[in-house]
């Protein structure tokens, strides 16, 4: 039997993957960040609840880990050409905010007894917003590319940087305070932490790149991404070595790598150590709150978490709706910038342990900054549907003077846009109406014309001149509202040829049922250019391969057919297929496979080279 002493690790790793697994996966249900989850997770296994896990401490050095791989990341993402493109948000609001916040979140901890090294540790903490929960509602909200969003990811993104220079000025902070008698020491220890800089940069410069090809050279996946994790832990033991962050060697790391052909293979190889190993710090967070501190001070926390949340809203709100942000997009980057960040739980804890907070004051800016990351996703989202239901839906006013072309183009997304500039090359009138404000200003941006209105009403489409058109070009991607607008033209406008983009093979049968003059299926062609291409690389001539192209469009037409008079599961029984043959030095038969490709053809027989093809697109 093994010693107990060789398993004893094994059920704090069982009690941190059971509060993960059922921490998470609840306040995602409830919409909520997965950090929170992470943070109540901590709360229950820790000593102040349940007492699963007696002794946080004990594990914050392994759970560090996990911030020292997401400063590496963010590093990795610092590229300098995206710098430079994002530089006026970045410099702009990004650093007004910050100062400003920090500024006054100092002032008033300064004011309620915290020395100078501490008011500075406590402002800049605070200061720092959620990157975790900002970016994960932007995604739950599709509106990464919005500006608020794209404002919201440059604030954020000076605040990761400003995460490596707080993380620098905390120990100086505390070696300026320490050395009353004289700066000598200070002035040594700030020579050392600039030469362990130094060398970081020179080493990342000149060798790192060199050090992977290598290591790439070998064919060993596994080790390089020991070789990740060695220059990552690496740089921050440097740091740490020399006064300064673990954290901040990784960013500096990341950085120096960002240019790297390595970087997307190295942010692979680190994500899932990062995952895992950032979870556990947050429940590591989570354990050291102490609800008997919370309790105790409970109104004064009650009432300084909202005033956070609301304060850091106001402000941020402000510096966007002064650099030319709508007040609607200012207010939700603002509320979406309002919880504490992740560092947060880094620099306080940092505050510490160098003697800038004492063990109350860290505990009380501990618990109120969790507070806030608890508050703030919540206000973002009322606030959120406070705005959506206060605004007026964006409309325009219709006016369709100057319509009136020989084709009318409805919708003019992706698909509509292809089909307009091959007419525009003929110099053919083209009438374009389309419901997307946002589309239609940025579409004038690039010369287009295009009329305000829903192509789903008749009204629009009489005063569009869908009478006068000879082609309706239907290019929505709404199978519903697509059929409707069908079915009005036919009957009000018959004499105009309707061509239809279809968004699957169903919804072309229905087209083809409700008498359009042309469908096609929005990636069917598009699909047969990307095999022809793949069957010319195999050794094909482009003949021999628009053969096969041509026999699978000719059988599919046949299997439309069937399957419009039968039923869409008739095309499967009634067009036979054979099992294709694989190509097998393919220039050497290209001959042969021609020849066989020509008698299938002529026969009408089965398909060749070219697997599934029988199976309808549903």
């Amino acid at each position: 039997m093994a010693d107990a002493s060789h398993t004893s690790y094994l059920p704090p790793i069982l009690i941190f993957c059971a509060g993960a697994v059922i921490a998470v996966p609840l306040f995602r249900r409830l919409g909520q960040s997965a950090v929170l989850g992470y943070l109540a997770a901590g709360i229950a296994i820790g000593p102040s609840v349940l007492a699963l896990v007696k002794d946080p401490d004990a594990i914050r050095g392994t759970a560090e880990i996990g911030v020292v791989l997401l400063l590496f990341l963010v590093g990795l993402e610092l590229q300098p050409s995206r710098l430079y493109s994002m530089r006026k948000d970045i410099l702009g609001a990004g650093l007004a905010q910050m100062a400003l916040s920090a500024t006054a979140i100092g002032l008033v901890g300064w004011k309620f007894g915290l020395s100078v090294g501490g008011a500075i540790a406590v402002g800049l903490a605070l200061a720092l917003s959620a990157t975790s929960i900002a970016l994960q509602v932007l995604e739950e909200r599709g509106d990464g590319s919005e500006t608020y969003g794209r404002r919201t990811f440059s604030i954020l993104l000076f605040q990761d940087i400003s995460i490596a220079p707080a993380l620098a000025l905390l120990p100086l902070l505390a070696t300026t305070g320490a050395q009353n008698h004289g700066s000598a020491p200070a002035l040594a220890g700030l020579c050392l932490a600039l030469l362990a800089v130094a060398l970081l940069v020179l080493v990342g410069r000149y060798l790192l790149n060199p050090f992977f090809r290598v290591l790439a050279s070998t064919g060993a996946k596994d080790v390089m991404t020991a070789a990740a994790l060695l220059i990552v832990l690496g740089a921050a033991m440097l740091m740490e070595r020399v006064g300064l962050s673990m954290a901040m060697g990784a960013f500096l790391a990341g950085v120096l790598l960002a240019d790297s052909h390595f970087r997307h293979e190295l942010e692979a190889d680190i994500e899932p150590f990062r995952g895992v190993l950032l979870g556990l710090f947050f429940m590591a967070v989570g354990m050291s709150l102490d609800l008997q501190l919370v309790f105790d001070n409970a109104l004064l926390l009650a009432l300084a978490a909202p005033l956070l949340v609301a304060f850091k809203i106001v402000v941020a709100a402000t510096i966007l709706r002064v650099s030319c942000s709508s007040r609607t997009e200012a207010i939700r980057a603002g509320a979406l910038l309002s919880p504490a960040g992740e560092f947060a739980f880094v620099l306080l804890p940092l505050g510490a342990a160098l003697g800038l907070l004492n063990t109350q004051q860290a505990a009380l800016a501990t618990s109120l900054a969790a507070l806030s990351m608890l508050i703030g996703p919540v206000a973002a989202k009322l606030i959120d549907l406070w705005l959506t239901r206060r605004a007026p839906a964006e409309t325009m006013e219709e006016d369709f003077e100057g319509a009136g072309g020989s084709v009318m183009v409805i919708g003019f997304g992706r698909f509509g846009q292809v089909v307009t500039q091959a007419l525009l090359l003929q110099h053919i009138p083209v009438t374009i109406i389309d419901s997307n404000v946002e589309r239609i200003r940025s579409a004038a941006k690039f010369g287009f014309r295009i009329y305000y209105g829903d192509g789903t009403r008749l009204d629009v489409l009489r005063a569009a001149g869908a009478g006068k058109a000879k082609i309706i070009c239907i290019c929505i991607d709404n199978r519903e509202a697509a059929l409707r607008i069908v079915e009005m033209a036919r009957a009000e406008f018959p004499s105009a040829r309707l061509h239809v983009r279809a968004y699957d093979r169903v919804h072309a049968i229905e087209l083809m049922k409700a008498d359009v003059d042309f469908q096609m299926r929005e990636t069917f062609e598009s699909a047969l250019g990307f095999g022809r291409v793949t069957l010319e690389s195999l050794g094909l001539s482009y003949d021999e391969a628009s053969l096969v192209i041509d026999s699978v469009r000719d059988r599919d037409a046949q299997r439309m057919e069937i399957q419009y008079h039968e039923g869409i599961a008739a095309g499967i029984q009634k067009v036979p297929r054979v099992s294709p043959e694989p190509l097998v030095q393919p220039k050497a038969k290209s001959k042969a496979l021609t020849e066989e490709t020509r008698e299938v053809i002529e026969d009408g027989g089965a398909e060749v080279a070219v697997g599934g093809v029988g199976e309808p697109e549903l």
